[in-house]
């Protein structure tokens, strides 16, 4: 057998010696899960789309109990060194919240034991058995000897609820790791927990996993099932669980909302918000008229808001219930010592976390673009003239305003309308097949949000004229109607309201899978808020083929991501530089480079407090100084006097960015050019001839040099599709058009040509050579001809047919591929 075992591959190896010996060691075949998924793989930009990067799959999960692991493991073929899995083990392991991973090649076993006080990696004559992992794993979670620790984490989910193609809710790897995290801590009787998820990864399905599995595991309350409240401060946190997750689950019976001033028993799960609870005279309220140890379990939805802080008036609920376990949920734990706001404080540290970064990777949350935009006004500031009146007749206060005034104490008009029309002509210019991405604007208050929705209104009478309800304002003073508004614009399936236009409604607690577009127009210091309001973007929708989201942003909010509390980065950020009349002339990337994220400081996610506010919780600050937050007591005076928000109108308001000049033809002064103006006059400045520049182009190397000169005269040709409003054609193409007017060929026409009328060429090269050659032409229509070039061998889907030397001698060697590579971009480029 010794010499057969060496020539199996690596299913081979499993079939005969892996399967067999974890069978010996009592594991039946339904605790041996094989190819077990764990993320979806993360989403990788391309120029047009997005692609997905491999998901992690281990080879074999063991599983006590259906979706209950306890270990990795990784096999090998026979003929590699055990060792060669072990990495590979304890990473998939870890990432499943594992402390055991062994690593296999059918002949020898090791064990990889990272939990407890002594990590250790070493071998094993067998596997040891489903009872010996178990009892280990109760182990490792503190709770081995309790009848309740055993009973909670072997408790098993709830499959009740379906997919749209009617295959079982199961939840994903992070979800039953939070879920055994808190059942654990249930089991060591610890009374507060908190869990800390990235918005848009599923913290109801979480919580009804963990009311479900808490609910048949009836021995760790005494027999019975437990009585649960789920607690939250809004309708929308409460109602959306209660009716689209628990109710179909634990039935109408089981199942209610408390209000009402009554108070209802005989039920399993409660939902109340903490207005309700607080209904009645003082030390009478409703919440007091349960018993503090009625309920079992707490859990607390968002629970950075409401009772958050210590001198909240609803922190008397929770304690009230104090005797019951509670579970605080949140994406955005906050520390705030001003406000005496500590969730870490009052839950203790996390159990669990999920953050944004790991939900991108994973393939489970939307990457996202980010494109920002200053106007003249938040830059310059606003003086008013001597005497000037608003348009009420009211004379202004002579001062200069700026950003930290507008929609508060200044309100500007055009400031307003100028916003509104690039976010327009930002939905027309990125719609497909006709339809734009829905789109959710954030604005300063509810009166700023009426006039962000009358601009859009009044600039989109031809989307208005076909959809009536185009664009609408959905904020707490707009009642049922906004709430039905609400309704239709999160169904993925409604063509209208395509954009909603809010304050803070609905910057939290409500899914919103469908957006595709985050506008910004409200000033943000706080960190919470901040992910709040992108997490709002962050969800995938794959029924309309959602996969990325953009966030406009007019304030340099987005400065946050570039603060250590933020741990999602952008996938592209684009500064927008405009001419005079308000023309985007250019867009520059300004993408910072990657680099590994510290963690989060809880100090750093303080939301600043404000010295004063007026209606709808609004700060009066003015443009001096830096600071967030007047510190100066005469200057918070002087504030205070003004008392009153001014509106004015017939300001210049204006795009503003880095603009491009070009010398005129006097010989000296400058004169403003478009993109296309700048493109023109530069290529021509490189005296070739459309020829010679489309041969020089089609050579790897020679383009890299015509790449650098154009950058020299600050052109980007990879960044010309965009902005030159043409992403479907090639820079070299946009090139030859902008300097010679040569008619434009996009991507996709020139691949179809170049099959029809090069198939010989294709086929004079090998099959495995041709496979490379199929890839850089996938890897054209994708991101253009700037990755026809050998480096480009060095990323999927090439890196996955093995390394760069391997693929260069499918050729016969790095010469032979270079010069097939040049081939067959000067074939494809030429094409006409």
């Amino acid at each position: 057998m010794g010499s057969d075992a060496h020539k199996m591959n690596e299913d081979e190896t499993c079939r005969a010696f892996v399967l067999p010996a974890l069978a010996s060691s009592k594991w039946g075949e339904k605790q041996i899960r094989s190819q077990y998924r764990i993320n979806n793989g993360g989403l990788v930009p391309t120029r047009r789309r997005h692609k997905r990067g491999a998901a992690l799959v281990a080879d074999y999960v063991l599983e006590y109990l259906p979706d209950v692991p306890l270990a990795v493991v990784e096999a090998k073929r026979y003929r590699r060194n055990v060792n060669d899995g072990v990495e590979q083990a304890r990473r998939y392991a870890r990432k499943l919240g594992l402390s055991f991973a062994y690593a296999t090649n059918g002949s020898e076993i090791v064990e990889i034991s990272f939990g407890g006080e002594k990590p250790t990696i070493k071998s094993l004559e067998r596997f040891p058995t489903p009872d010996e992992l178990w009892a280990r794993f109760l182990g490792e979670q503190g709770v081995l000897g309790t009848k309740a620790g055993g009973e909670l984490l072997s408790a098993p989910y709830d499959y009740t609820l379906r997919n749209t193609d009617n295959t079982p809710k199961r939840p994903r790897y992070y979800q039953r790791v939070a879920v055994t995290r808190a059942l654990a801590a249930l089991a060591r009787d610890e009374r507060r927990i908190l869990l800390v998820l990235a918005t848009g990864t599923g913290k109801t399905l979480l919580a009804l996993q963990l009311v479900a599995r808490l609910s048949n595991a009836p021995g760790a309350f005494g027999g019975r099932k437990p009585r649960v409240l789920y607690l939250a401060d809004r309708n929308m946190l409460v109602d959306d669980p209660k009716d689209r997750y628990f109710l179909p689950v634990f039935g109408e019976d089981d199942v209610h909302k408390i209000g009402g001033g009554e108070a209802k028993r005989g039920r399993k799960v409660y939902f109340a918000l903490y207005q309700s609870l607080e209904q009645g005279e003082a030390e009478a309220e409703l919440f007091r008229q349960y018993e503090p140890d009625y309920f079992d379990v707490v859990i607390v939805d968002e629970c950075h808001r409401g009772s958050a802080s210590s001198n909240s008036r609803w922190r008397k609920v929770l304690e009230h219930y104090s005797p019951a376990f509670q579970i605080g949920l949140t994406a955005t734990p906050v520390k705030d010592d001003k406000k005496k706001t500590d969730t870490y404080e009052y839950f203790g540290n996390p159990v669990y976390t999920y953050s944004l970064r790991d939900g991108i990777q994973d393939g489970f949350l939307s990457p996202y673009r980010v494109r920002r935009l200053r106007l003249n006004v938040d830059m310059e500031g606003y003086r008013p003239k001597p005497g000037e009146q608003d348009i009420y007749g009211r004379v202004i206060p002579d001062d200069v305003y700026g950003p930290k005034d507008y929609e508060r104490v200044m309100v500007i008009l055009e400031r307003t309308e100028v916003a509104a029309q690039y976010v327009l002509d930002h939905l027309r210019a990125t719609a497909e097949d006709g339809l734009q991405g829905k789109t959710l604007v954030f604005c300063e208050n509810n009166h700023h949000a009426g006039r962000m929705r009358d601009a859009l209104f009044n600039a989109a009478s031809e989307e208005v004229g076909r959809l009536p309800d185009y664009v609408v304002r959905i904020t707490n003073a707009d009642g049922d109607p906004g709430m039905a508004a609400l309704e239709e614009f999160r169904k993925e399936d409604s063509n209208q309201p395509v954009v909603a236009v809010t304050s803070k409604l609905l910057s939290t607690g409500v899914d919103l899978p469908a957006v595709r577009n985050i506008v910004i127009f409200r000033r943000m210091a706080s960190m919470p808020e901040f992910k709040q309001v992108i997490g709002r973007g962050t969800r995938l929708c794959p029924e309309i083929g959602k996969e990325s989201f953009d966030i406009i942003d007019f304030v340099e909010a987005t400065r946050l991501f570039d603060d250590v509390a933020f741990d999602g980065p952008a996938l592209r950020v684009v500064e927008d530089t405009a001419d005079e009349q308000g023309t985007i002339v250019d867009s520059e990337d300004v993408t910072p480079p990657a680099e590994e994220p510290e963690e989060p400081d809880a100090e750093a996610v303080a939301e600043p407090e404000s010295p004063y506010n007026q209606e709808e919780g609004g700060s009066l600050n003015v443009l001096h100084g830096t600071a967030d937050t007047v510190t100066d007591p005469d200057e918070v005076d002087r504030i205070r006097a003004r008392g009153r928000r001014y509106t004015v109108k017939d300001v210049d308001v204006y795009k503003w960015g880095e603009r491009r000049y070009q010398l005129a033809d006097d010989g000296r002064s400058m004169r403003l050019v478009s993109i296309e103006q700048w493109v023109h006059d530069r290529v021509l400045e490189l005296s070739l001839e459309p020829g010679e520049l489309r041969t020089q182009w089609a050579r790897a190397k020679s383009r890299g040099l015509l790449m650098e000169a154009l950058k020299e005269s600050d052109i980007n040709a990879e960044m010309l599709p965009a902005e030159m409003g043409n992403p479907d054609v090639d820079p070299v193409d946009l090139l030859l058009n902008a300097a010679w007017g040569l008619p434009l060929v996009s991507r996709d026409e020139r691949l179809v040509r170049f099959r029809k009328e090069h198939r010989t060429f294709l086929g004079s090269f090998t099959e495995q050579a041709r496979e490379v050659l199929e890839g850089m032409l996938l890897k054209f229509a994708e991101s253009g001809s700037p990755q026809l070039k050998a480096e480009t061998l060095k990323v999927p889907p090439f890196s996955n047919m093995g390394r760069v030397v391997e693929l260069t001698q499918r050729f016969g060697g790095g010469k032979a591929a270079h010069e097939a590579l040049d081939e067959l971009a000067s074939r494809l480029l030429s094409v006409s």
